[in-house]
């Protein structure tokens, strides 16, 4: 091959490459600035959550429409649960510290017959969570369909077995769309908490 086609094959390379890292640098660049990315996975735009009205702790009723305006923290749990459901209850504890102050945060209940007001409470209390978290239950007529929609596997049992619910955490925006959705083995306080500024900051 004659060297000013080489040289120009090179030159052609080299552009090539500064343009690719030029690429790199400016995408780390936008994430580390914390840019419109979440840490979480995004959901599909313009999922609206379902709406219901159940019963928390206290026998107070609560719905998605009342927390317009402000977004909400909305997981999956049961009150007797001593390993996954602690665990979130903490994980989402330590994002609301980090953030200084209180997001709305209901958890639905997976397990309606066990899941009674007392046995609620008391899991509210024992993760000091207290008048931080509203624990919601219904039987398993109302639950069924917010869990269809938010395809949510609740807690069962069968002969001679128990399977685990499906652990996941939404977080909903002040417009009432689901943004985020956190599989809780991927849930840390941090990345909970980076994404809660974003949406308060929105």
């Amino acid at each position: 091959m004659p060297v000013r086609a080489r040289l120009a094959l090179m030159l052609a390379a080299s552009f090539v490459l500064i343009g690719a890292l030029a690429v790199v640098v400016f995408a780390k660049g936008t994430r580390d600035s914390g840019g419109p990315g979440f840490e979480g996975a995004l959901r599909p735009p313009g999922i609206p959550p379902v709406s219901f009205a159940l019963k928390d702790q206290d026998g107070r009723t609560a719905t998605l429409a009342q927390y317009r305006g402000q977004p909400v923290i909305l997981t999956f749990m049961y009150s007797t649960c001593k390993d996954t459901c602690p665990l979130t209850a903490q994980q989402i504890k330590g994002a609301l510290d980090q953030v200084g102050k209180d997001v709305p945060t209901l958890a639905i209940s997976v397990d309606p017959a066990n899941d009674t007001q007392l046995n609620a409470r008391r899991f509210v209390n024992q993760q000091g969570l207290t008048k931080r978290m509203r624990f919601l239950l219904g039987t398993r007529a109302q639950l069924q369909p917010i869990w269809k929609a938010y395809g949510i596997r609740p807690q069962g049992r069968g002969t001679g077995t128990e399977f685990d619910h499906s652990a996941y955490v939404v977080l909903v925006d002040k417009n009432g769309t689901q943004r985020v959705g956190w599989p809780v083995d991927k849930l840390t306080p941090e990345g909970l908490a980076h994404d809660l500024r974003l949406l308060l900051a929105s």
